[in-house]
């Protein structure tokens, strides 16, 4: 199985100003993630797939591997499409740029989802902390007993309404996908539930394709706010 990775990343990020690009533990925010994916011998190339010109720049200067892609793409799934038509693989991996904490046992997870040829899209959960279960940045899941995704919410789900002690699992920024998956998505129009949601991964679902959930050990905390970065400084440090 020929598996490739990409890295979307492009710096006109809202919610923290110039994040791909921001220093963590002495490094930009970008190359931590690209240096910790790449580890994993199952990946055949890592790719960082960019629309800024300065991101294109630190790239080339630190020897990260770098295509510019549109500037147009609503998604980080557009972006990994737009690699997939020039890129031939069986599988690709993509993971979000702010996933500074990626293990090479994350991908790994991932991949064994996508043996299964007829798995189209694949992605990862971990158990749930009390500290993201009320947090509307890190992502619940739900899924049914053969590991299916039901919904992804930023709202805490599901509610225990009885309080019986339900099981929360939150929703790690790696996903894989055929490139038949790939084709589909970008020719549906954004859907009702991902315009509300904010969650890309949704139209999938409100198109009838299956979404794949695999189960890692090993959380990650995703970049959205300065505290963010501060609590990600303070893990890597502590390494």
């Amino acid at each position: 199985m020929k598996a490739i990775a990409v890295i979307p990343a492009r710096l006109a990020s809202t919610r923290l100003e110039r994040k791909m690009l921001r220093q963590v533990a002495g490094q930009p925010l970008i190359g931590r993630v690209y240096n910790a994916v790449r580890v994993n011998p199952q990946l055949l190339e890592v790719i960082i797939a960019t629309d800024s010109e300065e991101i294109l720049e630190v790239c080339k200067q630190n020897g990260w591997t770098a295509r510019m892609t549109a500037a147009h793409h609503r998604s980080g799934t557009e972006r990994v499409h737009e690699i997939s038509n020039s890129v031939a693989a069986d599988v690709y991996v993509n993971v979000q740029g702010d996933e500074v904490l990626a293990r090479a046992e994350h991908i790994a997870v991932l991949l064994h989802v996508m043996r299964d040829p007829a798995v189209q899209v694949g992605t990862l959960k971990t158990a749930c902390s009390e500290e993201d279960r009320d947090n509307p940045n890190a992502v619940k899941v739900v899924t049914d007993s053969s590991g299916r995704a039901l919904y992804f919410s930023r709202s805490t789900i599901p509610y225990d309404r009885d309080r019986t002690g339900a099981k929360y699992f939150k929703h790690l920024g790696f996903y894989a996908y055929r490139k038949s998956a790939l084709d589909q998505f970008v020719g549906w129009p954004e859907s009702s539930l991902e315009r509300s949601e904010r969650l890309e991964q949704l139209r999938f679902l409100e198109n009838g394709v299956p979404i794949h959930v695999g189960e890692s050990s090993f959380d990650t905390v995703g970049i959205d706010t300065q505290e963010d970065l501060d609590r990600v400084e303070k893990i890597l440090r502590g390494r």
